[in-house]
């Protein structure tokens, strides 16, 4: 017998749908390699949506969600992993690589978020720390760079 998804507790609700974005983010960088885009043009929307979502997204996580598991813990070790690679392939000058490699990690990150490592969060979480970061996290509306939809 399958065991049924754990609902996502609404303090981590408003992560998970800027995950959404980050997976639309490898879905826009797909698209404008197939549409033969120049990669500086997909590079300065990616870079765009790396400073203004990624980087606080971040940061947010590894202050406030991932501290309710232990630092030694797999789980967040694999996640800390992720976060300094995607910055540092944010950096390579090796745009056309870069993004292509971007898109891949980014989307494997988020789904072992959402599927392993907030699941593992939400069970060990006590009420008070999920009321904190709720707190602490106002989601905002999510506006998007439209000056170039080159995935269009």
């Amino acid at each position: 017998m399958s065991q049924k998804p754990l609902k996502r507790h609404k303090a981590l609700q408003p992560l998970s749908r800027e995950h959404h974005h980050g997976l639309l983010l490898s879905w826009k960088i797909r698209a404008g390699f197939s549409k033969n885009i120049e990669p500086e043009r997909i590079k300065v929307y990616a870079d765009w949506f790396f400073k203004t979502h990624l980087i606080p997204h971040f940061e947010l996580e590894e202050q406030y969600v991932f501290s309710i598991l232990k630092a030694d813990n797999d789980l967040i070790k694999r996640a800390l992993s992720d976060h300094r690679r995607l910055k540092k392939l944010f950096l390579d000058e090796d745009i056309k690589n870069a993004l292509s490699k971007i898109e891949e990690v980014l989307e494997q990150h988020i789904r072992f978020e959402e599927r392993v490592l907030f699941p593992e969060i939400q069970k060990i979480a006590t009420e008070p720390e999920l009321e904190f970061i709720e707190k602490i996290h106002q989601e905002a509306d999510f506006i998007d760079k439209l000056d170039d939809e080159f995935w269009k």
